[in-house]
């Protein structure tokens, strides 16, 4: 392996460990973040650190200012709120052309995938039933045929991943039976009851995401209440 692909597997794990404490908020929300002491806990010179930082930028879970540094994304209700607008738009869009072009044989492998996980064949913590949840989504979206709309739908889904472990908690025992209505839909070919299926999972009122970000930075700047 020659030094230049060494270098950049370093810099890909930093990204990736990195990626992992923007998305829980170990970084926390609004905080200048010191990359002398990340480079000290990551083993890592500050000049991979910063090649990883700024993927993260590029991707919304970082910002940057200039003359004062990296920060970790806010957590506000009027930014989830946002991206859980964009989000629906974006599910709307690849149910529609789900219905439209999805092959018969992948829309069953997709239900099918689905029933692997039903709820009472074993029990999964609330970071599985997200994770699920995405990956069904995303099938979904790759049901389309149309890549940009899978990476989208990924960048939104990273940035709200956070919440979603809150808001997941008292949904866990009704998101399955909503995949497997959406996937029926999409099945059938009914666009209009799959885009109504879609609006009914996805959609997030405002006082809604404004409780779950309370309980958010709750978790975050107390992570060991007692029960």
């Amino acid at each position: 392996m020659t030094r230049n692909a060494q270098s950049e597997g370093f810099v890909d794990r930093l990204y990736q460990q990195l990626k992992s404490m923007a998305v829980r908020f170990e970084l926390k929300p609004d905080e200048r973040i010191n990359e002398s002491e990340l480079a000290t806990k990551l083993k890592a010179s500050r000049t991979p650190i910063r090649e990883a930082l700024n993927r993260l930028v590029a991707e919304g879970l970082l910002t940057f200012q200039p003359r004062k540094g990296f920060f970790c994304r806010p957590l506000q209700p009027k930014i989830i709120f946002d991206l859980y607008e964009s989000r629906l738009a974006v599910e709307r869009a690849t149910v529609s052309l789900a219905c439209a072009r999805g092959e018969t044989d992948e829309i069953e492998a997709l239900r099918a995938t689905l029933e692997s996980v039903r709820p009472g064949k074993a029990q999964h913590d609330v970071e599985d039933l997200v994770q699920f949840d995405e990956s069904f989504h995303r099938g979904i979206a790759r049901l389309t045929g149309n890549d940009e709309l899978v990476r989208i739908l990924e960048s939104i889904q990273e940035r709200i991943r956070f919440v979603r472990w809150i808001d997941m908690e008292d949904r866990r025992q009704t998101t399955f039976g909503e995949h497997m209505e959406i996937v029926g839909a999409i099945h059938e070919r009914n666009e209009k009851k799959a885009l109504t299926l879609i609006a009914g999972h996805v959609e997030r009122r405002a006082e809604q995401i404004t409780a779950v970000v309370r309980e958010g930075y709750s978790r975050i700047y107390i992570p060991k209440r007692s029960a």
